[in-house]
């Protein structure tokens, strides 16, 4: 899809939501990266524990058909040390950790649910942003980033493109002359990052002129690479990293090395809920959740 295509493609909001509505795609490069990653843009909090940006979700680029793209992970600790890996499961496919958090909630014992819980998957999502706003770091704005935000500010997404109430109009985030721009607003609550009060404004063009738009089109990341299988490892070698995880062999990886996912701070307690709600469950941002890791390793 050329520049002209997109800017009069009558359609592409409807794939985005059948997307949403359908779950089309996996996610994310969870490729442990071991260095900072400069196309990443992170928020920053300032004294008070506060944080404010705006930034501008942008379109998926040419030859891709979504912005976003997400990833399942797991994140845990045992005898073995850290188990951090992606979850097959984002392609598609069948997971150790998946199937042994099953066998363990199936076991009906409320001892087993519990470790499931704390082994549940962890959701991310990817898209390319335009930094609008930084107060923080103001030598971003204008510029293109990866962000990596969970479920939280996916649902604010969800929300605008799928308004609950008829008085409200449906709006692509993700559109260079129809979207909005997203206040990105974080409050330090119980020790995690809480993005309740982050907010769309109303729609409004990214740029004046078609040129500049164009030049923020060709300057965003391609995010298939973050699903790509070569960032995943093979059945097999999970489950030898979960067995040596479980069993007490320590892995040589630290946990500071490693890109940390998302983890939740809602964890459902009641024995009621299927192993599939317990999995689905997440949000918060990598930078609490490491907090969270080392205060508890502490």
């Amino acid at each position: 899809m050329d520049f002209e295509t997109l800017k009069s493609s009558s359609s592409n909001f409807d794939k985005l939501t059948k997307a949403l509505e359908t779950n089309l795609n996996p996610e994310d490069q969870s490729n442990k990266n071991k260095y900072q990653d400069d196309r990443f843009w992170k928020p920053e909090l300032d004294k008070t524990g506060n944080g404010y940006a705006v930034i501008r979700f942008l379109p998926a680029v040419e030859g891709e058909d979504l912005p976003w793209q997400r990833i399942w992970s797991h994140a845990f600790q045992d005898k073995g040390g850290w188990y951090i890996e992606n979850s097959l499961t984002t392609l598609g496919q069948k997971d150790p950790v998946s199937e042994e958090n099953t066998r363990l909630w199936n076991t009906g014992l409320d001892s087993d649910k519990e470790i499931a819980r704390k082994r549940k998957r962890k959701l991310s999502y990817y898209s390319n942003i335009l930094v609008v706003s930084d107060p923080k770091h103001p030598e971003n704005e204008g510029k293109v980033f990866l962000f990596k935000f969970g479920k939280k500010i996916f649902d604010k997404i969800t929300e605008a493109m799928n308004p609950a109430f008829e008085d409200e109009k449906a709006v692509n985030p993700f559109d260079f002359w129809e979207g909005a721009n997203f206040k990105l607003k974080i409050r330090k609550v119980d020790g995690y990052w809480n993005y309740d009060k982050s907010e769309f404004e109303q729609p409004s063009r990214i740029k004046p002129t078609d040129e500049e738009i164009d030049k923020i089109w060709k300057s965003q990341y391609a995010l298939k690479p973050f699903v790509d299988p070569s960032n995943f490892k093979s059945y097999d070698e999970l489950k030898e990293k979960l067995n040596k995880t479980l069993t007490g062999q320590r892995s040589t990886e630290s946990v500071e090395d490693i890109d940390l996912p998302p983890v939740s701070n809602d964890i459902p307690t009641s024995s009621n809920n299927s192993v599939e709600e317990v999995e689905s469950s997440n949000d918060s941002d990598d930078l609490s959740y490491f907090s969270k890791l080392a205060e508890d390793d502490s």
